[in-house]
């Protein structure tokens, strides 16, 4: 009886440090800084809520075919659209993970977009004109409507 005890705890033993590995093994490729820095894009520019930007995103098409043949592949075109509007709120840090939701009015209705500002998607971004803010989030924006949903810009301060 004493022996099946002994053998059982060796056996459970035996079971830990090979789970212990696998987890050791798991967590190795995700600790690893040279796959999050290679990720990491070092040409941004200081983005800041309020800042006025373009966005540069690569947007894959698939171009019409114009025989109606099955045999016959659509071609995945390339183009780079921009989009230029206010930034509303940064999240998630300056890591891999963060993000930027940047919004603009088109014909009266506001369109908004959460771009990852280290997606291979995006180009680049450029910074048109910067704001001067109080807020982190400037979601009051959205309901704002005529001078209140204007924000002060950073040449107008020095100015003053």
């Amino acid at each position: 009886m004493a022996e099946e005890i002994k053998k059982d705890e060796n056996a459970a033993e035996v079971e830990t440090i090979a789970v212990e590995a696998e987890v050791a093994e798991l967590k190795e490729p995700l600790e690893e800084k040279g796959i999050i820095e290679s990720n990491l894009k070092g040409d941004l520019p200081e983005i800041k809520v309020g800042d006025i930007i373009k966005v540069h995103q690569k947007i894959k098409e698939k171009a019409a075919d114009k025989g109606k043949g099955k045999g016959k592949e659509s071609k995945i075109k390339e183009r780079i659209q921009i989009f230029e509007g206010q930034v509303l709120a940064r999240k998630h840090g300056k890591g891999v993970s963060a993000t930027i939701t940047v919004r603009k009015v088109i014909d009266g209705i506001g369109v908004e977009k959460i771009f990852p500002i280290h997606s291979p998607s995006i180009e680049k971004i450029e910074v048109v004109r910067g704001g001067k803010t109080r807020r982190s989030k400037l979601y009051y924006l959205r309901t704002a409507k005529g001078r209140k949903a204007k924000l002060k810009t950073k040449e107008e301060k020095a100015a003053e």
